[in-house]
């Protein structure tokens, strides 16, 4: 009788350990870094990832086409609004923000592509046990992979197609669970008398984001 007693904790063992499509935190910070294959875009940002109140900030370092620039934007998906911040003058663009909010997470639909760990597996704390995804875009247009860590579901690394850039890579690190400052996802005082730019050009998608000072 203990044979197949023994078989079926094992079975419940190994699907225990089956990694499962994840989401990530609620409330996120760290710093991550965008570039193309086309090697036309490449920019540092610290960013602030609210889910539960749908707002991001996004405060951007970068190149495009050799030209440098400078970027903070924050994001209300409730209010269907971007305010684009300048500190040096005091001064927002307030402008339509027409797409939708897409959490950090791994669809249902992904495929998994294996386990791995990043680092040294011959000790403990040496690596880190992460698990990549892949899958097809919302609008179908290519596919993206996605690496997560299977403990937590703090996100690693994205890849995905685009026509006019090719793949596009985005790391995530120094992610830290919460916000120091939740002040910082509301638009700073100055904004308040912004008037909206209505005939101002929507970002498409997250993308779009870090290549608006084009």
């Amino acid at each position: 009788m203990r044979l197949p007693v023994l078989l079926t904790c094992l079975l419940a063992a190994c699907l225990a350990e089956t990694p499962h499509p994840c989401e990530s935190p609620l409330f996120l910070s760290g710093a991550l870094t965008v570039s193309t294959q086309n090697e036309k875009l490449w920019t540092y940002a610290k960013y602030l990832y609210d889910a539960l109140g749908r707002r991001v900030r996004l405060l951007e370092l970068g190149t495009y086409e050799n030209k440098t620039f400078t970027y903070d934007v924050l994001l209300l998906y409730r209010e269907a609004t971007m305010y684009e911040i300048h500190h040096h003058n005091r001064t927002c663009k307030k402008m339509p923000l027409k797409v939708e909010f897409y959490p950090l997470a791994i669809p249902k639909d992904a495929t998994l592509l294996g386990q791995a760990v990043v680092g040294s597996s011959s000790g403990p704390g040496q690596g880190l046990l992460v698990n990549t995804w892949t899958g097809e875009l919302p609008d179908k247009s290519g596919k993206y992979s996605s690496v997560v860590t299977e403990f937590g579901c703090i996100p690693v690394n994205t890849n995905y197609q685009t026509k006019e850039f090719g793949w596009v890579v985005t790391s995530f690190f120094d992610n830290v669970i919460g916000i120091e400052d939740p002040n910082l996802l509301n638009p700073p005082s100055f904004c308040s008398e912004a008037e909206r730019m209505e005939d101002q050009k929507e970002p498409v998608d997250f993308f779009s984001l870090f290549q608006s000072k084009k």
